[in-house]
Formats: C-alpha cells, sequence, structure tokens
C-alpha cells in the first residue's frame, strides 16, 4: 500500500474539495443528436443494470439524489449529463443486463452508446462498473471490447465491496487485473468501492479531479 505524502494529501483535499462543489443536472440525451455541445473533459459510468451506478455516483458527490437509485434494474434510460462545478461533466450511462425493457429500445440504446464512444472527442474516461460478488461476466467483457475498440481509456471500478470477506474480495481483484492484461485501453488496476460504507470514494475522486486538472 502506498504511504501518504504531502503530495497525495493535496491531491485528496483537492479532490473532496471538487467533487463537494455544485454538480447540476443538465439533460437526458436518448438520441446522439441531442448531445450537449463537448467541452468540459467527460468521464462517463457504465455498468451492468443493478450495479449500483447510481449509488456510486451519489457517493461521489456526497449527495442522496444526485443519480435516481432504484431496486429495478434499467431505470436509467438515456446518457445523463451532471455539470461538476464547471470543471468536468458525469455522465451516467445506460445499465445493460436486465434492463426491463423492448429488444427495441434496448438496441437503440446499444447503438447510441457505441456512437458516443466512438466519436466523443472530450470523453477522457470511462469508469466500467462491476458488482465485487459477482465479477466480469460476459456483458463486461463486451463493454470492454468495445472501448478497446473505440481507444477509450477506462478504468474497472469493483463495487459492493462491503459484501465480501477479506479473501473473496482479493481473489476477485486480482482475477480482474489478470484479465485487464488482455486489454490495451484498460488501466491496470481496479479501484475498490462501497457505496454504503464509502470505501474507495476518495481514492476515485482523486484519480477523476486529475482529469479536471489536466484539461
Amino acid at each position: 500500500m502506498a504511504q501518504a505524502t504531502p503530495d497525495n494529501d493535496a491531491a485528496a483535499d483537492a479532490a473532496r474539495h471538487l467533487f463537494a462543489q455544485e454538480c447540476t443536472f443538465v439533460r437526458g440525451v436518448a438520441k446522439l443528436e441531442d448531445l450537449p455541445p463537448p467541452g468540459l473533459p467527460e468521464v462517463a459510468f457504465a455498468g451492468r443494470s443493478n450495479v449500483g451506478k447510481s449509488s456510486l455516483l451519489n457517493a461521489l458527490t456526497g449527495r442522496k439524489t444526485l443519480a435516481r437509485t432504484s431496486n429495478t434494474p434499467g431505470r436509467t434510460q438515456e446518457l445523463n449529463f451532471f455539470n461538476l462545478a464547471g470543471r468536468l461533466m458525469l455522465v451516467d450511462l445506460p445499465g445493460y443486463g436486465y434492463a426491463r425493457a423492448s429488444k427495441t429500445d434496448i438496441k437503440r440504446w446499444n447503438a447510441t452508446l457505441r456512437d458516443y464512444l466512438r466519436g466523443r472527442p472530450n470523453l477522457q474516461r470511462l469508469c466500467l462498473l462491476v458488482d465485487s460478488r459477482h465479477g466480469l461476466k460476459a456483458g463486461d467483457v463486451e463493454m470492454m471490447e468495445m472501448l478497446d475498440q473505440s481507444a477509450v481509456v477506462y478504468r474497472v471500478i469493483l463495487t459492493k465491496t462491503d459484501k465480501l470477506k477479506a479473501g473473496e474480495l482479493k481473489a476477485c481483484a486480482e482475477a480482474v487485473m489478470k484479465a485487464l492484461k488482455d486489454h490495451p485501453a484498460a488501466l491496470p488496476e481496479p479501484i475498490l468501492t462501497s457505496a454504503r460504507k464509502n470505501g474507495g470514494i476518495a481514492e476515485l475522486r482523486t484519480d477523476l479531479a486529475a482529469l479536471a486538472d489536466a484539461a
């Protein structure tokens, strides 16, 4: 484990300050032509339905209702854009997997998502959320291959880590790290998070705040 240094502490403080700033909903987008003009650096969040995207976004920004949470998978059916302090755009992408929707709707969402990933010049990072209880599933690997093809840099974020024992979590993280070696657009190490217990949230904030600072 890396030891704390003044530089690391300063970066963590700056990240905490950034994510404590005003974060406002910009728009929900179902069609590519409705995307907001590319401007701020964007960080997108993707994952299987019910992986905990909304809970993670709420934890990152210290809010309870920024992103809607639900026990019904597939409630996020648009690309939802949130402006963080005029410095970073957070994009909540439609969940994949168990969405209760028609095949036509799912096909349309997937086409919009692919076009967004391939053609968004200011997309700096994608956070691919993976439920630590289940590890990488076929849909996750499919998304990783799409990101590799689109040359979108992404990091796997393991969610719900508080629900595993230490040994189980270690095994999951090691399996994911091994799989990431075969994906050229992936960053090599996942970040382990628990929205319920705030685990890994500071680390993820610091990682993402660096993208705003580099813009």
